[in-house]
């Protein structure tokens, strides 16, 4: 598990994704700090190593990453038992307010690159 602060290459994405589950890599976003968590089994044990980083519980939100499907609608996928939220007035797994998920997107293509 691993802290992405700059940018990572979809290679890389794709090396992680084989060696876990094959096409997809699971990712927590900081909306604040614009950092994401990768490489973990479970959305709870990145948010967890985000929160011991100083990162805040609110501003962390789950998502899949689908590294074959870049540059398409289906790259990010909203879904994360962390996102449950009520708090914040997310009462599913995925990322209900749009503009959380566009900060989420503008993070990603910052931060992947092909």
């Amino acid at each position: 598990m691993k802290i992405i602060d700059q940018q990572i290459s979809l290679n890389e994405l794709k090396k992680m994704a084989a060696s876990m589950f094959g096409d997809l890599i699971k990712a927590v976003v900081d909306i604040e700090k614009n950092i994401m968590a990768v490489d973990a089994e479970l959305h709870a044990d990145e948010e967890a190593y985000l929160i011991e980083n100083n990162s805040k519980q609110k501003d962390l939100w789950g998502i899949n990453l689908y590294p074959e499907f870049y540059n398409t609608d289906d790259f990010i996928e909203f879904d994360s038992m962390i996102n449950l939220r009520p708090s914040q007035n997310n009462r599913s797994r995925d990322v209900e307010d749009k503009e959380i998920q566009e900060k989420i997107k503008k993070i990603i293509n910052q931060i992947v690159v092909k």
